[in-house]
């Protein structure tokens, strides 16, 4: 699966992007094991890799991604069929099924990760789910380590972030009030201090 998601982009550096994250990283397998059959909101999709994944692991509910980087938004309709629109994820959105929220809640200062938080959790349906990974201050070494990496990929431009605040898990599950949750390590071969949170209504 991983060479077939990789060859759907146009660009070497994407393909060995793609590539290197669906080796590595749990996330991908994670997401679509506990993914009901509803419509996806994936908040902060990037260059569209987890719809990518989820359309060959066989899931078929209609997808839309968000991201205000504009040319990962381009890079995704370039590869995949579903719909990816420029947008700021502090925005209100009408929606209503799963949503997805990877990696995303560190670069927004704490009120709006809460304000992120609250739209994910109105935009889930009765029977869906809200699947949030991100790293967590808790002052560990993969907490330091955590931050070394997206500085740098700060840095390089990959990643534009407006700055770096890790959320504590404590803030995340509160959000979430009436939700049932399920939070697990999901750090994978990476140094990272990755968990994920999978709230269903």
């Amino acid at each position: 699966m991983t060479q077939d998601v990789a060859a759907l982009y146009d660009s070497r550096f994407l393909r060995n992007y793609a590539r290197s994250k669906l080796a590595r990283d749990p996330v991908y397998a994670a997401v679509a094991s506990r993914l009901p059959e509803l419509p996806l909101l994936d908040l902060g999709c990037g260059v569209g890799l987890l719809a990518l994944s989820l359309r060959l692991r066989g899931f078929r509910a209609p997808i839309i991604g968000i991201d205000h980087d504009a040319r990962k938004i381009d890079a995704a309709r370039k590869a995949s069929a579903d719909e990816f629109n420029v947008a700021d994820v502090r925005d209100p959105i009408d929606f209503q099924g799963n949503v997805a929220l990877l990696d995303v809640l560190h670069y927004f200062d704490r009120d709006d990760q809460q304000r992120i938080l609250r739209n994910a959790a109105s935009c889930v349906a009765p029977g869906g789910v809200a699947i949030i990974r991100d790293a967590i201050n808790d002052g560990s070494w993969r907490y330091r380590a955590t931050y070394i990496e997206e500085t740098f990929a700060r840095a390089i431009g990959w990643l534009k972030g407006e700055r770096l605040e890790f959320p504590a898990r404590e803030s995340i599950v509160a959000a979430f009030d009436g939700f049932s949750a399920e939070v697990i390590p999901m750090w994978g071969r990476s140094p990272f201090n990755n968990y994920l949170f999978v709230f269903s209504r």
